[in-house]
């Protein structure tokens, strides 16, 4: 029978920016082949397969994540392992900080050149 189900990178909770690509791979410490495995988001089954290939995420694929691996002893008696929760935490700060710096650099560049134009305009007015 199928033991010991687990998600990596590994529980209790992934943080993750807008954007950021994320993979997810659950796999099981026993259990003889075929074992099939099955992914659940907030309880309800979002894909098939050893991997969950998010893609760039964005706020909505926040929840909590599962995988669920099955297998069959003599073609009747089915197994499951569900794995611990994985909480994934996808934020918008990143985005938000990445703005907030190019503001900030473009600014002080801005005060710089300005900075630089009035104390050239008075060397060359002799003020």
């Amino acid at each position: 029978p199928v033991a010991n189900a687990t998600i990596t990178p590994g529980p209790p909770a992934h943080q993750v920016h807008t954007g950021d690509p994320v993979t997810l791979r659950c796999s099981v410490q026993v259990g003889s082949a075929p074992v099939t495995f099955t992914w659940l988001r907030n309880g309800s089954e979002v894909a098939r397969g050893p991997l969950l290939e998010l893609g760039a995420v964005d706020v909505g694929h926040s929840g909590t994540y599962q995988c669920m691996a099955t297998n069959q002893l003599d073609g009747h008696r089915v197994f499951r392992a569900l794995s611990p929760e994985l909480a994934l935490e996808v934020t918008t700060w990143g985005l938000w900080s990445t703005a907030v710096a190019a503001g900030v650099g473009g600014s002080l560049l801005f005060l710089v050149l300005l900075v630089g134009v009035i104390v050239a305009w008075q060397r060359c007015h002799g003020v």
